[in-house]
């Protein structure tokens, strides 16, 4: 067993458990005593498999960026979930979870969303599936992020604004758990990201896991050996990277960095730079990592990107940061949005803003030309390219 992943009491070192309503008690102890037993059926594990091959298009590519290779002085490789149906890693887990549902006998599907792509993802395979779906999405958000609306909307999903708070992603997370206490019979709750409570991020990682496994085989035929020298992802609740992390835990010789958006800079009072900022309490149901006040209070975080602005991280992050085995970096506002730029200009791929921030961090990396590093390259830009001509004037 390794010494990163969750045990049998839902904790990862000090984080994560389950602190719940009474009301939600049952959905989530329902989930906690099945999810391993149904995720491991081979009828399960075929179908799961057959709809990321023939639906998502995996394998998703592991492709040698040459030009942004010679820029650093290193082998970068990026892995191409931007290249999934849907445009990001979000179609993995929720495949995977809208096959739970249907096995417990679920009828109803809500989620929250940030960038939109989770929320897009989930309309998505409930209309595969012919279920009702409900996505939160902040206020702020569905102004940022409007092609992703609409596209949930041609889904047949009903997308409901939180316009509480600072009315994005922490705000609609909080809005689905209302509804999942006011519907816990017919209702699965599909949570986007490696958090809430246990089984929630161990679940996520499970379905995201696909993006290491593959990339391990991919490698081999590139450099040789299953092991690059660096993986790097971005983190906001972090799913991406607990997908590109999970199958190189216990490989110590490999560095994993995360990357954490900064928004203005660390120390602006605008940033989402939870490891630094933060300190632990509990979140959306798990003992974590968070900004908060001296009196508990959840401090707004802040980014460009709608999917990095969440003021905690996943317990399994809060562990992988607090046991030191990875480092966890950051990126500000700028420093992502040049990366994205540069990306596009030297290999013609516009990443959505939220894998520009693990892009960025390459250049605070001391690269050897022998290196190997791979990038997860979380989601593509379209989503993204109003946010890009504003801030560029293109």
């Amino acid at each position: 067993m390794s010494k990163y992943q969750v045990n049998e009491k839902g904790y990862y070192g000090t984080f994560g458990g389950a602190y719940i309503p009474e009301m939600l008690y049952p959905n989530v102890e329902e989930l906690k005593e099945q999810y391993l037993t149904i995720i491991n059926e081979p009828k399960f594990k075929e179908e799961f498999n057959q709809l990321l091959k023939d639906y998502v298009g995996r394998p998703s590519p592991l492709y040698h960026a040459k030009r942004l290779s010679e820029k650093y002085g290193a082998n970068i490789f990026l892995k191409r979930e931007d290249l999934n149906h849907t445009g990001a890693h979000k179609i993995n887990n929720t495949i995977g979870q809208i096959l739970l549902a249907e096995r417990l006998g679920k009828k109803r599907i809500i989620a929250e969303t940030g960038a939109g792509q989770h929320g897009v993802a989930t309309a998505t395979v409930c209309a595969l599936k012919g279920l009702e779906c409900v996505v939160y999405m902040g206020a702020i958000d569905i102004e940022r992020q409007a092609p992703n609306v609409a596209r949930m909307k041609m889904m047949g999903a009903t997308v409901v604004p939180a316009t509480s708070g600072s009315k994005t992603l922490k705000d609609a997370t909080n809005e689905a758990l209302r509804d999942w206490i006011n519907n816990p019979v017919d209702t699965h709750y599909i949570i986007g990201s490696v958090v809430g409570p246990h089984p929630y991020p161990d679940m996520v990682a499970r379905f995201q896991s696909i993006i290491s496994e593959e990339t391990k085989k991919q490698l081999v035929g590139k450099i040789g050996k299953e092991n690059p020298d660096y993986v790097l992802a971005c983190v906001g609740g972090g799913s991406n990277a607990a997908g590109m992390f999970y199958h190189y835990l216990d490989e110590e010789n490999v560095k994993l960095i995360a990357v954490e958006a900064a928004g203005h800079g660390v120390d602006s009072g605008e940033s989402a730079a939870t490891t630094i900022l933060g300190k632990e309490g509990v979140l959306h149901g798990s003992r974590s990592i968070l900004m908060q006040t001296e009196d508990g209070q959840v401090i707004e975080p802040y980014s460009i990107s709608a999917g990095l602005d969440y003021p905690g991280i996943g317990p399994q992050h809060a562990w992988l940061f607090k046991s030191g085995r990875a480092l966890y970096g950051n990126a500000t506002d700028a420093e992502a949005m040049e990366a994205g730029l540069l990306l596009t200009k030297l290999e013609g791929i516009i990443p959505a803003i939220e894998s520009a921030h693990a892009l960025a961090y390459l250049e605070k990396m001391d690269l050897k030309n022998s290196d190997s590093v791979v990038v997860c390259l979380s989601g593509r830009g379209d989503k993204d390219l109003a946010n890009y001509m504003t801030y560029f004037g293109f």
